[in-house]
């Protein structure tokens, strides 16, 4: 059992005590104003949170993690702050009479932006096994807590609203009320979306992330910089989906996309790479490199990845299974408590030993794949490079990789030119590895197919923008415009494994889709019989051009279709 404490001793520490210092020099306040509207809260905060960590196993998961974790994003905050004048537009005259609540306004949601943890994540009892929640008020006896094991990933944020007149007061908040614009995004940060409350929201973010770099041995002035929905965060997060979802097949006692050790997760370098750009740009996630090497740095830059003994992000190891199966591969060396906040999978019983003089020894990025003609499901084993006649041999079974693309392929009713009569889209159990592998040559249908179904499902959920400056597909001529090659290179980068039938063609990955698309005869050929159209782009300071196809049929795409794009001229 643990001993509750009062806010005074748990904030007597001599770190915690640097932090408070350093939060009252950063809000230009006399001593008593600074304790009536920051020591209160953060007096108040601290007897709530306890001796309770920040996380079960990632970032301030040690005891009092939340206490620290809640003070370093405060300063970080209100350093970030100093750089600010808001609210943004005002005059000069507004700005200087809301400074002070702009200034506690970013304190407070920097503050509370975790607290909604100690309400859905824990579960924490007395010793008689009465359960305590945190609108009862301070912790009073002894007490201990657990992490609850059918948590939600991310329903903190919404669960802070819970807390924050308890932490605030009513006095605060009737101050803060006075101030609509400041009031509304001080909202949107306690309901867990800073990403609508603008420059408050930014704020926030930016700190939390330098708390949590500095927490994982980071370095905390790289997160202060990051841009917004920086691009580190979307790879952890994806990353993190992927490990999760089980769409990253792990300790398989052969073929596996990586494996858990006690000391990592080593995750086959190349197959990472291509299923976590395929899986973002599917949920619309853009700003996505589309090298490696350049993914590969961002992991290792931010502490996702750890660096070789030479300050590489790739390793060069050798798995083998209790089985006698054994293969070397080059791997990302992932650190498993950004995967998992709980319960990590079943360990790999068999062994992950570096290769290498010093068993560190890296491999070059991008080495994982010796050969573009046949790309497996994980990368080849560098020591086992197949020879020619073994390639043509496991060609067949490498296109069963193909079919992970038609798994939630749904059938979509096409109409071709030549014929009013639909043709639908198989559906995955209807689509057999001899289809895929002569699809190529004999199969006019599938791979176009699916194609125009991946479109319309992007534009219908908007993971895809149309008529906008950087968009792949524009309304002219009272139909769809697609552009090329842009859209078909973001569908290969959507569906890394089209490269296997592509290179077996000879061909780059995206023109193989475009010839496949081509073959179903959807689009409007120009009068000399060219497919492919031009268009000028205008706009307010200069032009361009865009190539691409225009279809015969815009409801293929659109349920209704949009009014024609201003700023498009079709020039053929």
């Amino acid at each position: 059992m643990i001993e509750p404490e009062s806010a005074a001793v748990l904030l007597s520490t001599a770190r915690r005590r640097k932090l408070l210092e350093q939060i009252w020099q950063r809000t230009s306040l006399s001593r008593a104003q600074f304790d009536l509207l920051y020591q209160a809260p953060l007096n108040r905060y601290a007897g709530l949170v306890q001796q309770f960590p920040a996380s079960e196993a990632h970032h301030h998961s040690h005891t009092g993690g939340m206490l620290d974790h809640g003070l370093e994003v405060v300063a970080y905050a209100l350093k970030l702050r100093q750089s600010h004048l808001l609210p943004v537009g005002a005059t000069p005259e507004a700005q200087a009479s809301q400074a002070e609540a702009w200034t506690a306004a970013v304190a407070y949601a920097a503050l509370l932006h975790d607290v909604g943890k100690i309400a859905v994540d824990m579960h924490v009892e007395y010793a008689d096994g009465s359960c305590w929640h945190p609108w009862h008020g301070p912790l009073l006896r002894p007490y201990r807590f657990r992490y609850r094991e059918d948590r939600e990933y991310r329903l903190h944020g919404a669960a802070t609203g819970l807390l924050y007149a308890v932490v605030l007061g009513r006095d605060i908040m009737d101050w803060l009320a006075g101030y609509p614009e400041l009031w509304a995004a001080l909202l949107y940060v306690l309901a867990g979306q800073p990403e609508r409350a603008g420059v408050l929201g930014e704020l926030v973010t930016k700190a939390d992330q330098a708390s949590v770099a500095q927490a994982l041995g980071g370095d905390p002035a790289k997160a202060l910089t990051a841009p917004r929905n920086a691009l580190q965060r979307k790879l952890l997060d994806g990353l993190r989906h992927l490990v999760r979802s089980g769409e990253l097949k792990l300790n398989q006692p052969q073929a596996s996309d990586g494996w858990l050790t006690d000391e990592a997760l080593w995750l086959v370098s190349k197959t990472v790479a291509d299923k976590l750009r395929a899986y973002l740009l599917s949920q619309g996630v853009d700003g996505i490199p589309a090298n490696n090497t350049a993914v590969f740095d961002v992991l290792q830059e931010h502490g996702i990845a750890i660096a070789t003994h030479d300050g590489k992000a790739i390793w060069k190891a050798t798995v083998t299974s209790t089985t006698g199966w054994s293969h070397s591969f080059t791997f990302l060396r992932i650190v498993p408590e950004l995967i998992w906040d709980g319960d990590r999978p079943t360990m790999f019983d068999g062994t992950v030993c570096v290769d290498g003089p010093d068993d560190r020894a890296p491999a070059p990025a991008g080495t994982s794949v010796p050969s573009d003609d046949a790309v497996p499901l994980i990368a080849l084993p560098t020591s086992a490079v197949p020879s020619a006649p073994q390639r043509a041999a496991a060609r067949h079974d490498n296109v069963d990789a193909l079919l992970e693309l038609f798994g939630n392929a749904e059938p979509v009713s096409q109409v071709t030119p030549d014929s009013s009569a639909p043709v639908a889209v198989p559906q995955a159990s209807q689509i057999t590895a001899t289809q895929i592998a002569e699809a190529s040559s004999t199969d006019e249908t599938l791979p176009g197919n699916h194609f125009i179904h991946w479109l319309k499902r992007h534009i219908q959920s908007r993971t895809l923008i149309i008529n906008d400056a950087k968009a792949l597909v524009h309304t002219v001529a009272d139909t769809a415009f697609l552009a090329s090659p842009g859209l078909f290179q973001r569908y290969a980068q959507e569906h890394p494994h089209v490269a296997i039938v592509a290179a077996r063609n000879g061909v780059q990955a995206w023109q193989w889709v475009q010839k496949q698309w081509e073959r179903l005869h959807l689009h409007r050929k120009q009068a000399n019989g060219l497919n492919i159209w031009r268009c000028e782009v205008n706009g307010p300071r200069k032009s361009r051009r865009l190539h691409g196809y225009l279809l015969v049929d815009p409801s293929l795409l659109f349920d209704q279709t949009p009014p024609n794009n201003p700023y498009l001229r079709l020039l053929d």
